[in-house]
């Protein structure tokens, strides 16, 4: 159901490790699910996460990174977590992308200093132009239901 909620059921799903290649365009949830068949096989990065105890928050996200350099890779993550809020959880997954890409293109951070701090030095460098998250979370099934939620970067050919 998590699947469906999100759009991609129908796709044959084959998970990539985290990055986002040169030249990728973002399109709206909408529009790249106009561009999805059935039976595709369908790279994305996605993450997942469930629970069967009742009224337990649970949270998956994945953050995105961009170089201001278009003929760079960026860098997608993917965060999953129990407790956070669906902000908490999408601030961290881009935190996690933004700090990748930092030290692939030798931005110096402190990683103990606050993420709007770091996100501020980031993009003040003119080397990284865009942060952002996709976050999905939910309170466990009061019954005690399997309740699950999925986060996921598609790539579209």
């Amino acid at each position: 159901m998590a699947l469906r909620d999100a759009g991609i059921e129908k796709c044959n799903l084959v998970t990539v490790s985290s990055i986002y290649p040169p030249g990728c365009k973002i399109l709206s949830r909408e529009k790249g699910a106009q561009e999805l068949k059935p039976g595709q096989i369908t790279f994305c990065v996605m993450y997942t996460n469930a629970t069967n105890e009742p009224n337990r928050l649970i949270a998956t996200s994945v953050g995105l990174a961009l170089p201001a350099e278009h003929s760079q890779y960026g860098y997608l993550s993917e965060h999953k977590s129990f407790g956070e809020t669906e902000e908490k959880a999408g601030e961290y997954a881009e935190d996690l992308a933004a700090s990748m890409l930092a030290t692939t293109l030798g931005i110096e951070f402190d990683s103990n200093t606050a993420w709007d701090e770091r996100e501020k030095l980031y993009k003040a460098s003119g080397k990284i132009i865009r942060t952002s998250n996709t976050t999905q979370s939910a309170i466990g099934d009061k019954n005690g239901l399997w309740t699950t939620v999925v986060a996921a970067a598609v790539f579209l050919p």
